[in-house]
């Protein structure tokens, strides 16, 4: 960890208590469809390409994954009913100090995130440290978002970093399943209700409850 240079954060789940949000929202679109989902379903996929995520959750509700127009139907059923619960999302604990910390500790700080734009802003305004940021990604800079790595690729270019000198900070498989083979080490936090043992079978080489425990005891910290 001395060798790391920059700190590439996903924000939902990492920094962001969002998670559950967007399950409920995928959710409830689906059920405005007439279609079921179990929350767990789509809770492991939180943190996936959108279009992948809908397309496999069609396929377990019993759906045709090529009807367009159904999949266009849910997407914005869900950008809707999160857009009305982003009133509700909270910083997790230790986030904004952690981001802090890093900027401190004299490391570039990338939000490395393929989320869309207008949850992008929703997010960056909760958070409150664009003070602190060097680099951000969106969807807009990306066809297909994790796991495939893209995101991370170009993260690092913004960061100016080669992949060993950086380090991908996040809740979910895919932040690991996109970083790592691109030579990105992993730091996983469960505060996205991802267990430990599924983040380090991803590539992440620790875990920890939150940002806060990240801070409190993270050697890259020390």
């Amino acid at each position: 960890m001395s060798r790391i240079q920059a700190v590439l954060f996903d924000i939902d789940g990492t920094l962001v208590d969002s998670v559950y949000d967007h399950v409920v929202a995928w959710w409830e679109s689906f059920a405005a469809q007439g279609l079921s989902v179990p929350h767990t379903e789509i809770h492991r996929r939180i943190g996936k390409d959108g279009g992948l995520l809908v397309g496999e959750l069609m396929e377990i509700a019993g759906a045709d994954r090529a009807d367009d127009s159904l999949s266009s139907a849910l997407s914005s059923g869900h950008d809707d009913r999160y857009g009305d619960r982003v009133d509700q999302l909270t910083v997790l604990p230790g986030a904004r100090e952690l981001v802090r910390a890093t900027k401190d500790h004299g490391m570039t700080v990338v939000l490395a995130t393929s989320a869309p734009d207008h949850e992008l802003q929703a997010l960056r305004k909760l958070l409150d440290v664009d003070d602190l940021v060097d680099a951000v990604t969106s969807s807009e800079d990306v066809e297909t978002a994790k796991p495939d790595g893209t995101v991370v690729d170009i993260a690092l270019g913004r960061a100016r970093v080669s992949a060993s000198a950086a380090v991908m900070m996040g809740d979910a498989t895919w932040d690991f399943l996109a970083a790592t083979p691109l030579g990105v080490g992993g730091i996983g936090v469960c505060s996205g209700g991802i267990g430990s043992a599924e983040l380090i079978a991803a590539g992440a080489s620790e875990t920890y409850r939150d940002p806060a425990d990240v801070l409190a005891n993270c050697p890259l910290y020390a």
